[in-house]
């Protein structure tokens, strides 16, 4: 069986309190979104398997990567990988990550690997753009990256990817439940189980388990389920409409 990518995303973070938070820069996680890090950690089943933790490098997310797999990253002393392709989608302050140094400070002492977080990952221009193409090119990238890991892992092992509600849309390539309103379809620390499709080699689709399916409530008919639905969310609503609660 080829490794499973299981997609999280982030707790409860401040700036999902109200609106007027949405001007709080790269905000920590509230006390409930601490609790459910821990309900994460004590109800995911699959911590045994996994051999890699990865997260965008806003602070949201890495905490949630650390409390939420932590007997993982404890027992097999793995580092979380944080990639700057799986930062959120909007330029708004909550979803821009902190400068290098700052990031750096945040984490001293804690199991992060930050190599990947350059100067200007931040900077929400060029390819760190708030506009559909720039968010879809790094997704791709982002899914490439996960590849290469597949490819190096063993069949028995799992990867884990923490990131943000309106960017798991563009990730998966699953538009069906996307919610405008709300800016994503994705709950707070919720999870959904994938592999690569071996049939996409320029893309490397996502194609979500049946198991994560049904765990859902969808219907499967027994096979995994590539997703076909269509609708970015800054192409179709804006990105002013990308920016609400996520």
């Amino acid at each position: 069986m080829a490794p499973t990518i299981h997609c999280v995303r982030h707790a409860q973070g401040f700036h999902n309190l109200t609106p007027d938070n949405h001007s709080m820069p790269d905000p920590l996680l509230t006390d409930l979104g601490k609790q459910q890090c821990f309900n994460l950690r004590d109800s995911f089943p699959y911590h045994s398997r996994v051999s890699h933790v990865i997260a965008s490098p806003i602070k949201r997310t890495v905490y949630t990567a650390l409390l939420g797999f932590s007997p993982v990253i404890e027992q097999k002393k793995l580092k979380v990988i944080a990639l700057p392709e799986l930062q959120e989608t909007s330029d708004l302050p909550c979803d821009t990550g902190s400068d290098p140094s700052e990031v750096a400070r945040e984490f001293a002492g804690q199991p992060v690997d930050l190599s990947r977080v350059e100067e200007g990952w931040n900077s929400k221009n060029g390819r760190w753009a708030p506009e559909d193409e720039a968010i879809a090119a790094r997704a791709r990238d982002a899914r490439l990256f996960l590849r290469d890991l597949v490819q190096k892992s063993k069949d028995d092992e799992d990867i884990v990817v923490v990131t943000h509600g309106g960017y798991l849309h563009y990730l998966t390539g699953d538009w069906s439940d996307y919610d405008k309103f709300c800016g994503t379809g994705w709950q707070n620390t919720e999870w959904r189980s994938y592999t690569i499709d071996a049939s996409s080699s320029d893309d490397a689709s996502l194609v979500e388990t049946t198991e994560s399916l049904a765990r859902r409530g969808h219907s499967t008919n027994g096979t995994d389920s590539k997703a076909t639905a269509s609708g970015p969310a800054v192409k179709d609503v804006g990105v002013e409409g990308v920016k609400s609660s996520i």
